[in-house]
This record gives structure tokens, C-alpha cells and sequence, in this order.
């Protein structure tokens, strides 16, 4: 009997434990390590920081479900591994020996990174948790009450552009509902080179597409930038030229900002020494796997992805739901593997795959892989998308209660996209 140990209880370790409990059986021990009780659809907190949904809607409780399957949960995060020792330290104390340790924890926020940034003791708000969601909210209600100028965006060294894009325009069609708009400058500042970047260098058209979108909805931009600082009320932003060098400063006032920020690997994690990069992020080969400790894998924000290529102001490379799927996907097919005796070589695909809701129409971005040169790269917009981000939240939600590992983007996205699965090596 193998035992596993999976630290995270978000998108990738629950759909990791799943996943590992329906491929192995139930000969072996599973144990997931999560950060609190409650698992939580990160996709729709800009949903929940405009009030469109309610925390209870997209969060459900983790050990409830999990253990439905056999599958252990403690709610206390980890705060030590011990790779020479193959176990794990939780923040309460417990023990968990392991053959096998997957790390899907996602990032730290780095907020502190920049004075003034993020809501805890901060000025801006952030949607990259749910509790932050609904500190965003309470924020939004007091806001309408006096409307202002809204910045919106993502500092330097962010590598999840999505969710900034998405708030932007889901901003905007809240006020526009509410008959708002017309109080309300909006402005979306960002570290990317230019609008549709995205972390990976452009998908498609997706520069002209959001520049139009931007255009039709009065939202300026501001491209290259570096936030200084954010103050009561102020940011302070720098924008740069293309060679990388200060080219304007900004002062831009606000009634309400949100600011997506850096990441970088959470304490437990970069602590271990050979694991990570500098920025404590997971060093994996082609199997999901560490080179130092082959009965270490990883999956999703946690893993080390190089940025698809140098920009003036630093950028990362965004970690989608496809790609984290196909990320689990490829450690469960190589633990089986190799608990069989075989060779574990399966390899996955690293594939961007992003539905970004805009209120009531949606952008998709499809870059496979998402290194260039690619097979395929696109961007479309659509109600269709809004709609399909509404279906993909609903099943995802329906399997994480369910215990089901079925990959939810490679059956049913690909397919209502027209594209053709590109099979994982292996």
C-alpha cells in the first residue's frame, strides 16, 4: 500500500485526490493537506466581488466530500517537509509520512512586494481568493454609494492576467446595469507590453480584440507599468518604454482599485532546499516530477514555468485549468505507472486554455502549447463564453461534491471550441 500525501485543496489537489482515488483503488492511503475546511472555485471570485454570486455557492467543505471516497483531509496547512524523512509537518502539529508527496498548494500573494498594495492593511482590493472576494464586495457596495474613478489591473512580475481582464469588464457591465457607468473613469493598468499579452506573448489577435473591447467600453490603458506604490485613494504607477527604461510617471486617483500581485511559492514549500527556483516555485522535468526528489510531483500556480519570453517590465507565464488538469493528469498516470512496475514516462501538455467572462459576452484565448511556435492560437469573443464560463463552473463544482476526475476542459471545451485534442506524449 502506497501512501500519498497531497498538499493543497484547491482546483489541482482535490482534483488531484480524485483523480488518484479512482485510477488506484482503494488499496491505497490518501491524505490531502488543505489551508482551512473549505474548497473554493477560485474562477468566480470576480463574480462574488461584484456580488453576482455568494461565498456558499462556489466553496464547499473539503473533508465532507473527500472523505466520501475514502480519502483523509486535515485542514491545518503544512509547515515543514521533510524530503529526507519522505513526511510532512502541519501547522498543528501532525505527522504525515508519505511514498509519494504532490504539491498543488498555488502561490503566496505577494502584496508586500509593493507599499500600499492588497487588502490587508493595504489600499486595493484583490479577487485571487474568496475571502478577498468578499472584502471586494463590501468595498464595491460602499463604493456605489459614491462613485469614482476604478483602476484595475495587474503589477509587475503578476502572471495570471485573466482575472484582471475579467474584472475590468465585469466592473463595467455592473455599472452599466446599475446606470452608473457614465460616474465612473475607468483605467487598466498592467505590466504586459501591451493589452492581450496575457503572460504568454499574445494569443491570436487577442491585442487588437482587447483594445477594441477596451475601446467600446471607455476603459484607457496603461501598458509597461510599474506600480510604485498605492496610497489611500492614489496610485502611483511608472510607466516604461519598450527598452525597459522609465518613460512617464502616473498619479492616478481612485475610488476603487484592484490590483492583481506577484506570486511566489508559499513558505513551506521554497523552505525545501533543491526544490524550487529562487522565487520558491516547483522545479519539475517533463513527468510532473522533482529532479532532486523523484517521489515529489507538482501541479498548477506552484510549478516553475519559465515567462514565454523577456518583457520590459517583468511578466509571468499564467497556469490555466487545462493545463493544471493535464498537470495532475500526468503525476497520477505516473504514480500508477510506477506502483505497476512500469516505467513512469507519461508526459502532459502544456496548454492554455482561458474562458475570461466580461459580464454579458466572454473572451476565449487558446494557445496550443503555449510556447510558441504553437499548432494553435487564437481569440475569440462571444456571449457563447460567458455562457460556457457559467457551465464550466456549475460541472466543475458538480464534481468536486461528486468525487468525479473526468477532465472537464479536454471533453467538453476543446470539443465546443472545434479543436482537435492534441495527445500527450507518453
Amino acid at each position: 500500500m502506497a501512501r500519498i500525501v497531497v498538499i493543497g485543496a484547491g482546483l489541482g489537489g482535490m482534483s488531484a485526490a480524485y483523480e488518484l482515488r479512482e485510477t488506484l483503488g482503494k488499496d491505497h492511503a490518501i491524505t490531502v493537506v488543505g489551508d482551512g475546511d473549505r474548497f473554493s472555485f477560485t474562477p468566480s471570485n470576480p463574480w462574488v466581488a461584484v456580488g453576482w454570486r455568494k461565498p456558499e455557492q462556489i466553496t464547499l467543505p473539503a473533508g465532507e466530500y473527500l472523505g466520501k471516497h475514502g480519502i483523509a483531509f486535515t485542514g491545518s496547512p503544512a509547515a515543514r517537509i521533510l524530503p529526507e524523512e519522505k513526511a510532512v509537518e502541519t501547522a498543528d502539529g501532525q505527522r504525515l509520512d508519505y511514498d509519494y508527496l504532490l504539491i498543488c498548494t498555488g502561490p503566496q500573494l505577494a502584496f508586500d512586494e509593493v507599499p500600499g498594495l492588497g487588502p490587508d492593511g493595504g489600499h486595493t482590493q484583490s479577487v485571487c481568493t474568496t475571502p478577498h472576494a468578499e472584502h471586494a464586495w463590501r468595498a464595491w457596495e460602499k463604493f456605489l454609494e459614491n462613485p469614482g474613478p476604478v483602476v484595475v489591473g495587474a503589477v509587475q512580475g503578476a502572471s495570471c492576467f485573466g482575472p484582471a481582464y475579467e474584472f475590468a469588464m465585469i466592473l463595467d457591465a455592473d455599472l452599466r446595469r446599475r446606470k452608473l457607468r457614465d460616474k465612473v473613469p475607468m483605467t487598466f493598468v498592467t505590466s504586459e507590453p501591451y493589452v492581450g499579452h496575457m503572460g504568454l506573448g499574445g494569443v491570436g489577435d487577442s491585442k487588437g480584440l482587447m483594445e477594441s473591447e477596451f475601446r467600446q467600453r471607455h476603459i484607457k490603458w496603461i501598458t509597461n507599468a510599474k506600480v510604485a506604490a498605492a496610497g489611500e485613494g492614489r496610485l502611483q504607477v511608472i510607466e516604461h518604454d519598450d527598452e525597459g527604461q522609465p518613460k512617464k510617471e502616473h498619479v492616478l486617483p481612485f475610488a476603487y482599485a484592484m490590483l492583481l500581485p506577484a506570486f511566489r511559492g508559499v513558505p513551506a514549500v521554497a523552505a525545501v532546499e533543491g526544490l524550487c527556483n529562487p522565487r520558491g516555485f516547483v522545479i519539475v522535468d517533463a513527468h510532473q516530477r522533482s529532479p532532486k526528489y523523484p517521489e515529489i510531483f507538482a501541479a498548477g500556480v506552484c510549478v516553475a514555468i519559465p515567462p514565454v519570453e523577456p518583457t520590459p517590465v517583468p511578466t509571468g507565464a499564467p497556469k490555466t485549468g487545462f493545463m493544471i488538469e493535464s498537470m495532475v493528469t500526468t503525476i497520477v498516470k505516473n504514480i500508477e505507472a510506477e506502483l505497476e512496475g512500469r516505467p513512469p514516462d507519461y508526459q502532459g501538455t502544456w496548454n492554455a486554455v482561458c474562458l475570461a467572462d466580461m459580464g454579458d459576452t466572454g473572451a476565449a484565448f487558446v494557445a496550443l502549447p503555449q510556447f510558441p511556435p504553437r499548432n494553435v492560437t487564437w481569440a475569440k469573443v462571444g456571449k457563447w463564453v460567458h455562457l460556457a464560463k457559467i457551465a464550466f463552473e456549475k460541472y466543475f463544482l458538480y464534481k468536486m461534491r461528486h468525487g468525479t476526475s473526468e477532465p472537464v476542459y479536454e471533453k467538453y471545451v476543446l470539443k465546443a471550441l472545434g479543436i482537435e485534442r492534441i495527445k500527450p506524449q507518453g
